[in-house]
């Protein structure tokens, strides 16, 4: 009777009435309590998958119901080949739709943010991350292919994309295996890393960040930050927060501060970075670096006030459920509840899980998901609606 319950409320909540979901069993987990969420539909998780299997699935988070439905994509778009593909490395929502970049496959899969039904796809060759602004989706491509070499000739672009046409409109030359980028005002900033061509040392790397005029949709300048540049977030005063790798071994992963009116760096925090979001003045940041001190694998669950640039706590988990999680990956904080959402990659080969924690750090509950759980986005009831 739970099955057939959660499909009805399923197709009433997540879908219209004239949609409907099918959910093989043991696709669907009851992992929270019924409630009410005027804002948020629930959110969606993109499990990235090995390198070379096609296995990137997308997973779906019910707020209303409490249910986490697993690989709902191949459910619900059975005639689709190869499924989502090769290598989910970044999931966003832009008004009714959703958009999920597949990096292997040199892809964008473009879904109703609603029922998750395919709509199309943008061709990009070795995609990484998205962006939107004004009804232009940016996208950041390292060009050339996927291979770990310190004489890569090929340099990065953004590729802008019409998102009523899903059409390229344009492209813009930035430094070498572009990142994260984000908008803010008129610019687009984007983090280039030269991951391909550091291979342990920093003479490869690239340092900076690219600064793009939106209007003219070219490269204006760019900001010297700091080695193997790669997540890049905007606060609310418009202030730049940009996390560095490093190289791996002399020099660590940092977190720096880039002022938005004058584009210059004006801090740098010791935290190791891997991953982050921002909820209000808080800054989440999750960070897995190995230590050649204690040859193990040093993490953080930090957060940081991007109001004082201050370190809160290294360890926002406070009932010890960090000890369970091997190599957190993936983070989100609602911005109502601060529930703060945080993935656990594991081996890297098997089921990875979803673990929510209460805004005191203390553990709600766990889910398995699909290998390498590590994009999640917001559904919103505003997305939700036609």
């Amino acid at each position: 009777m739970r099955k057939v319950f959660s499909l009805a409320v399923l197709a009433l909540l997540l879908l219209s009435c004239r949609d409907e979901l099918v959910v093989t069993p043991g696709d669907e987990q009851q992992v929270d309590s019924l409630r009410a969420n005027v804002e948020y539909s629930g959110f969606y998780l993109l499990n990235e998958g090995n390198m070379g299997s096609n296995k990137a699935t997308l997973d779906f988070f019910n707020f209303e119901t409490g249910i986490y439905h697993k690989n709902i994509f191949a459910t619900i778009n059975p005639d689709v080949p190869k499924e989502l593909g090769d290598v989910g490395n970044d999931l966003k929502i832009y008004g009714a739709r959703l958009y999920a970049v597949i990096n292997a496959s040199n892809k964008v899969e473009v879904m109703d943010a609603r029922t998750a039904r395919r709509l199309g796809q943008i061709d990009i060759p070795n995609c990484r991350y998205i962006s939107f602004h004004e009804g232009y989706a940016y996208i950041t491509s390292y060009a050339g292919p996927i291979e770990i070499n310190p004489d890569y000739a090929q340099k990065g672009y953004v590729a802008k994309v019409d998102t009523a046409t899903l059409q390229e409109v344009g492209r813009c030359l930035v430094g070498y295996q572009p990142d994260e980028l984000t908008c803010s005002g008129t610019k687009l900033y984007v983090a280039n890393s030269g991951g391909y061509m550091g291979a342990g040392s920093t003479s490869g790397y690239e340092q900076s960040v690219s600064v793009i005029d939106l209007n003219s949709f070219e490269e204006e300048k760019r900001i010297t930050v700091d080695y193997n540049l790669h997540r890049i977030r905007t606060d609310s005063r418009g202030d730049l927060w940009v996390s560095s790798r490093g190289d791996y071994i002399s020099r660590p992963s940092r977190l720096f501060v880039i002022d938005g009116k004058s584009e210059t760096v004006i801090d740098s925090l010791d935290i190791a970075t891997s991953n982050f979001c921002i909820a209000g003045d808080s800054l989440y940041s999750i960070s897995v670096q190995w230590s050649y001190v204690s040859y193990t694998n040093e993490i953080t669950y930090a957060i940081v006030n991007t109001r004082t640039r201050e370190i809160v706590t290294r360890n926002f988990i406070t009932d010890s459920t960090d000890m369970q999680i091997e190599m957190p990956y993936g983070i989100l904080v609602h911005p109502n509840t601060r529930e703060v959402f945080v993935t656990d990659a594991g081996n890297y080969v098997s089921p990875g899980q979803l673990y929510c924690f209460d805004a005191s750090g203390k553990k709600k509950w766990n889910v398995q998901t699909g290998d390498i759980p590590a994009h999640l986005t917001l559904l919103t009831t505003t997305n939700s609606k036609k």
